[in-house]
């Protein structure tokens, strides 16, 4: 049976992590002239888990790696 291999964007979107996974948070990249402060303040977390119901999906997406 061959090897199997990661999905490719997903290994770009998501770190395995002792905990869990770690994603980034959207919103976060460009056009940040348009948006609030406070929109802005709230985006602004380190790092995020993924959530229980994606948990399942990521792994399996990242089964190569």
């Amino acid at each position: 049976m061959p090897k199997l291999k990661a999905h490719s964007g997903a290994s770009k979107r998501f770190k395995k992590t002792g905990g869990g996974l770690k994603r980034r948070r959207a919103f976060r990249n460009h056009i940040l002239t348009k948006k609030t402060t406070k929109q802005k303040r709230r985006l602004r977390v380190n790092s995020l888990s993924v959530s229980d119901a994606d948990k399942k999906a990521v792994v399996r997406m990242l089964a190569g790696s």
